[in-house]
């Protein structure tokens, strides 16, 4: 097995970044080696290329094939993509791949359907979540064979809120009440990002934006950002960061880290912090004033909501996200999806063992044992420089609600057919910019009309 790092995690993928004229694209058939793959990993830390590193070699022992691991990271995915693709060098096999990025690849034909098709029908499609084989298809075509998700949800501070009398902020309007009770000279009633030009805003944005039914895009592909019910998201957020928040820009790094020294009562993060606020990570510990005696002690004292309804809802939508395995246009077909399969087999409970906060199943078993992985899941050991079963610090009702999201993830765009728009927008994010604006005071139905705007633009320029 080769390993090579281009110090670079998949994430957002611009599709202006993606326009290929006139390339080819070839992955491992293009005068390879049969008995050879290249693989492009998602994971750039360390620890998890180490422990991908071992999956794969189990793979490599086991059937002869060898693989080329290439660790990229999300800054440097576009640019590597694109111009591997106009050389006809694309890796075989690409894992942990966005719904975004599977829209883009597809819209620039990168995608070996008929592979990933096979290998869905070799796992057998009933073991998977139909959402997440939803997500991941355009229409009856797979795009990519969907691995694991991880949510993004609203955490708050279990202690305060009871000692407050505070209902759990499962509402726009509950959400405002618990962020002006609790918000004073040393607590931030709520924290969350407003970074422009920044992928974690935009998904931050987008979850508030589902649960008031919020959409980009309306079913005949409309831009829909302008409505009232997306004027009444900025509105919402704009209000809860003005009023209720700390200064200044706020991205993936400060929102946690505010919430971790106990200076807010509320942040959005996603499912990935679950072992950093139990203490089980050493480069992002916990300093609260309780947790220099109990380290666990926010994960003991935070509950969390998986979706917030606004006004504007008939029912709170949860947001998520699906990441996936894809075979490119031109790979090595039958050693990719032997590779694939193998991750999502014998390979699968150690895959998702590597970060199992992050890394809900969404293949929930095997024909012959169904939950075979999602019970495996709940029992995994999560943490880096500590290891823990998350059981160990969180309530029942906290992991269910994490287990479960796989069932109920809401993606905007992509139900509306609208896939390719949202994977371009990732580059120029005006749904950042806008968010950045309105929690500056700016008013929010301007800052909708912009955003509005730009996506006009970009869908346009993809037409």
């Amino acid at each position: 097995m080769k390993i090579r790092s281009t110090a670079v995690t998949l994430a957002a993928i611009g599709a202006t970044a993606l326009v290929l004229s006139g390339c080819s694209a070839g992955g491992g058939d293009d005068g390879g080696d049969s008995d050879s793959i290249t693989f492009w990993v998602q994971e750039d830390l360390p620890d998890r290329v180490a422990a991908t590193e071992d999956i794969v070699a189990g793979f490599e022992e086991s059937s002869g094939i060898d693989v080329e691991v290439v660790s990229v990271a999300e800054d440097q995915f576009a640019q590597l993509i694109t111009s591997s693709a106009a050389a006809g060098d694309l890796p075989d096999v690409i894992g942990g791949i966005s719904l975004p990025q599977v829209r883009t690849l597809s819209a620039n034909e990168l995608i070996d359907t008929d592979a990933v098709g096979a290998v869905i029908d070799a796992l057998d499609s009933s073991t998977f979540s139909e959402k997440a084989l939803e997500l991941t298809a355009d229409g009856d075509t797979p795009l990519a064979v969907p691995s694991e998700s991880w949510l993004q949800m609203l955490f708050y501070r279990t202690d305060l809120f009871e000692a407050a009398g505070l209902d759990a902020p499962d509402t726009y309007d509950k959400v405002l009440e618990a962020a002006e009770a609790l918000n004073s000279g040393d607590m931030a009633g709520f924290v969350g990002a407003t970074a422009p030009g920044d992928a974690f805003t935009e998904q931050t944005f987008e979850q508030v934006a589902l649960g008031n039914d919020c959409q980009l895009v309306n079913e005949e592909g409309e831009i829909e950002l302008d409505s009232s019910a997306c004027v009444e998201s900025f509105q919402f957020y704009g209000d809860l960061i003005s009023n209720y928040s700390v200064p200044g820009a706020q991205d993936v790094d400060t929102t946690r880290a505010t919430y971790f020294a106990g200076d807010a009562a509320m942040f959005i993060w996603s499912s990935f912090v679950l072992d950093e606020m139990a203490g089980l990570r050493a480069d992002a510990m916990p300093n609260c004033p309780e947790c220099a005696e109990n380290p666990a002690f926010l994960a003991e004292n935070t509950g969390v909501v998986t979706s917030i309804a606004g006004p504007d809802s008939d029912g709170a939508a949860q947001f998520g996200e699906i990441t996936s395995w894809t075979v490119t246009a031109g790979a090595n077909a039958e050693a990719s999806q032997a590779f694939i399969e193998y991750m999502m087999s014998d390979g699968y409970e150690d895959w998702i063992a590597i970060a199992p906060e992050g890394k809900v199943p969404v293949r929930f078993g095997t024909p012959d044992e169904p939950t075979v992985y999602s019970d495996a899941w709940a029992t995994l050991p999560a943490g880096v420089d500590t290891k823990a079963p998350l059981s160990d610090f969180y309530s029942s009702e906290v992991l269910d609600a994490v287990a479960a999201g796989p069932a109920d993830i809401a993606r905007w765009a992509i139900p509306q057919g609208q896939g390719d728009l949202l994977g371009a927008l990732q580059g120029e994010q005006p749904v950042a910019t806008a968010v950045n604006e309105v929690s500056q005071g700016s008013d929010a139905e301007q800052a909708a009309a912009a955003a509005a705007e730009a996506a006009r633009s970009v869908q346009e320029s993809l037409q």
